[in-house]
């Protein structure tokens, strides 16, 4: 399988699956472009795992914070461009700037242990937003920016295997006909953050 590379990533990236189109930009922005009816999600109340959403993920070492500012054209319901952790089809978490059912943009979480665990955050207006990832050790942290700046502590959280999560980015478009989520001002520091509740 092709690595991928990113100028502000320090390791190699991979496609599980690969989406319909993607792209990245000059400066490091990163686009992608998932086909009709693509999702990653375990419905707790037993219907068929969706698990096509195209992801672009990789390995880091050690604790780690990756963010990225999401833009997403969010025309049906749950598109959603999502900053994304995997080590397997039953052990996941994702961070989803995703349209609501009442055609909202919002912020959304699903930890994935066996079965999806979903939870809706706060409303944003437009369809951009900043979004991050940090682990410190066990625990993993999400956190949700409107301006890049103060970050607001969306779910705190450890999924096991933790020495064995991808890190990385994801676009979906469950009930629709496709959608194109574009990832820029991306970060990655490999250091804790001070305190994972504040968002420091």
């Amino acid at each position: 399988m092709e690595s991928i590379t990113l100028p502000a990533l320090p390791f190699p990236l991979r496609w599980e699956p690969a989406p319909e189109r993607w792209h990245v930009a000059p400066g490091g922005a990163l686009s992608i472009t998932a086909g009709p009816r693509t999702d990653l999600f375990v419905d707790p109340q037993g219907a068929e795992p969706a698990l096509n959403a195209p992801r672009l993920v990789g390995r880091p070492a050690g604790d780690f914070q990756l963010s990225a500012r999401v833009t997403v054209d969010h025309v049906a319901t749950y598109d959603a461009g999502v900053l994304v952790l995997h080590a397997h089809d039953r052990a996941w978490a994702k961070l989803c700037l995703e349209r609501s059912p009442r055609g909202e943009a919002m912020i959304v979480s699903v930890v994935t242990r066996g079965v999806s665990d979903d939870a809706n955050g706060f409303t944003v207006d437009g369809g951009t937003v900043w979004l991050r990832v940090a682990r410190n050790g066990p625990a993993i942290a999400f956190h949700a920016s409107t301006d890049g700046a103060y970050w607001q502590l969306v779910r705190h959280f450890a999924l096991d295997p933790a020495a064995a999560l991808d890190v990385g980015f994801e676009a979906q478009s469950p009930t629709g006909d496709g959608c194109t989520a574009v990832f820029d001002a991306i970060a990655y520091r490999p250091e804790s953050l001070a305190d994972l509740r504040s968002g420091v």
